[in-house]
This record gives structure tokens, C-alpha cells and sequence, in this order.
């Protein structure tokens, strides 16, 4: 089997020891069932085409440039070039600056991961020392890196015999919690509600087991797909219908701690049916009756 294409070579740095280090993607989507456009007359595949903008002329491939917008409609031209020419010591090195303890590190800055190895036998002791020194210090390493002509923060720490580096995101591109958080109310919750919570919890504690995970549109399209293939009838689900009720709290946590169904939502005293009245001459007759008893 043909070792896997390296992502990106270049060398891992930390003080005056260096050495040569390779990344690879630690995720993939090739498993992920993927669609292409086509003609629904010819089934034939469909081919993108650029378009300007302005004219509506097709845009070949040697005519294209990436431009920058500095005013409305207006773009600088940046040559591939210029690009390159932005050299800077992340470029093709990865300088450890410092580092953080494991569990400072917020996970909503964490973004892409990539396996990293040593580059051939050269660096493989320089490397085992860098890595088995992190395992002892349980501290995750910061460094920076150049990735598709973009400068990355990344973290790294130990992972097997290898080290495991996952870009970061920078603050400008984490959104603040306060935007989405603050009109969210803070009633006052019973205590036995909080218990009755903590029980359910309790009853559904595991431990992380990413084997267990399952994609299930996934393997719905799977399906789908061989059905189509084999020109077998697709069949149509109907739409499970959301309950519009409200269901008491209070029942529906202990419902959940008992394994059961929610409760439906108990009839409100305005809609309760209203009491049928006797007609008029019943009720006349019925007194009637009464008195000449008496």
C-alpha cells in the first residue's frame, strides 16, 4: 500500500532543536456519498463555467486573477506571485512559542486536525524528544503555520507515536456567546425539578465512543441510491407530525426517568367542555315536582 500524500513538509522548531516534520489530514469526507450535477434530459454530467460578471462572457482559466474589493466594484489585482512573495518564517517552518496547559485551550477555537510525523529518519530522535517531552508536562505546544497562503495558530500534543496539530481559529473568528445568550431568561427552578434532571442524567452516563456514532442520512442515502440504481420504487415518508402541546414539567421529567412517553398536555380549565344545561321546561317541570313532594 502507497503511503499517503503528505499535506504539507517543512520543519518543526522548538528553541535550537529542528526537525523535518510532514502533515497529514486527519479527517477525511471520501466515504461521504457525494452528488454531481446533471442534465436531466441527456444525464449527462454538467461543467461549471466562470462568468463576468458585467459582459456575461464565459471566463476561461488563463483569464482569471484574484482581486481584492478596496471600493464598491472596484478590485486591486493580486498576482500569484505577490503572494509568494509574502515569505515569512511560518512559511515552511512551525516555531513552538510556548505552552498552555490541555484544559485551557476553549474548544470553540479548535478547527482542523492533521496528523504530524517525522520526515524520514533524520529528525525521528529530535522529534521522539519533543514529543515524550509534552507527554510528561501534559501541555499542549502553540506554534504557527502557513497553510493555502494563510497563517495559522496551531496546537500540538502527543498522539501515539506521532503528534496531533489542529489549527486554531482566531478571535476575530469566534462570534461572542453574549449575542445569542443574553435574552435567554432565567426562571426559578424547583430544587426537585434540578434532582429529577440530575437523576436522568445520571441514568444516561457513558463514556465518549466514537465507534457508537452513526450516520444514518448517510446510510439512508446509501439506500436511496441502490433502490434508484436497481430501479426499485422509492418510497415517500410521511412527515412525522411535532406535538404542538406544552406538557407539564414536573410529569414530563418524571416520564423521562421512568423510560415512558411525555405526557400530553392536561386540559385547561377554559377548555374544558362546559356543563350541558337542562332545557327550560325540564328544569320547570323538575321544580314542579319538587314543591308537590313538599
Amino acid at each position: 500500500m502507497a503511503p499517503p500524500r503528505a499535506y504539507w513538509k517543512g520543519s518543526l522548531k522548538l528553541s535550537l532543536v529542528t526537525c523535518p516534520v510532514v502533515l497529514y489530514p486527519a479527517s477525511t469526507t471520501v466515504e461521504k456519498t457525494k452528488f454531481h450535477m446533471i442534465n436531466r434530459d441527456t444525464g449527462n454530467r454538467l461543467k461549471q463555467q466562470m462568468i463576468d460578471a458585467e459582459t456575461g462572457d464565459v471566463v476561461e482559466k488563463d483569464q482569471k486573477a484574484r482581486g481584492y474589493e478596496i471600493s464598491k466594484g472596484e478590485y486591486v489585482e493580486i498576482e500569484k506571485e505577490e503572494l509568494e512573495a509574502v515569505q515569512i518564517e511560518s512559511n515552511h517552518t512551525i516555531d513552538i512559542d510556548n505552552f498552555v496547559p490541555r484544559d485551557e485551550i476553549d474548544r470553540r477555537y479548535l478547527n482542523n486536525p492533521y496528523y504530524m510525523a517525522p520526515d524520514g529518519k533524520a529528525g525521528a530522535d529530535a522529534f521522539a524528544v519533543i514529543r515524550d517531552a509534552m507527554k510528561d508536562q501534559d501541555r499542549v505546544a502553540l506554534a504557527r503555520i502557513v497553510l493555502t497562503n494563510r497563517e495559522h495558530v496551531i496546537a500540538i500534543e502527543p498522539l501515539g507515536k506521532g503528534l496531533l496539530a489542529t489549527t486554531l481559529r482566531y478571535p476575530y473568528e469566534v462570534r461572542d456567546e453574549a449575542d445569542y445568550f443574553d435574552d435567554i431568561k432565567n426562571p426559578k427552578i424547583s430544587k426537585d425539578m434540578i434532582e429529577l434532571a440530575t437523576h436522568i442524567l445520571d441514568s444516561k452516563a457513558s463514556h465518549f465512543d466514537p465507534k457508537k456514532f452513526k450516520d444514518e442520512y448517510e446510510t439512508a442515502l446509501k439506500t436511496l441510491v441502490k433502490r434508484k440504481a436497481a430501479g426499485k420504487p422509492v418510497k415517500v415518508a410521511a412527515k412525522e407530525e411535532k406535538p404542538d402541546n406544552v406538557v407539564n414539567l414536573m410529569d414530563a421529567l418524571k416520564a423521562s426517568l421512568k423510560g415512558g412517553k411525555a405526557p400530553t398536555k392536561r386540559a385547561s380549565a377554559s377548555r374544558r367542555p362546559a356543563a350541558r344545561k337542562r332545557p327550560a321546561k325540564k328544569a320547570a317541570r323538575s321544580t314542579a315536582r319538587h314543591r308537590k313532594a313538599s
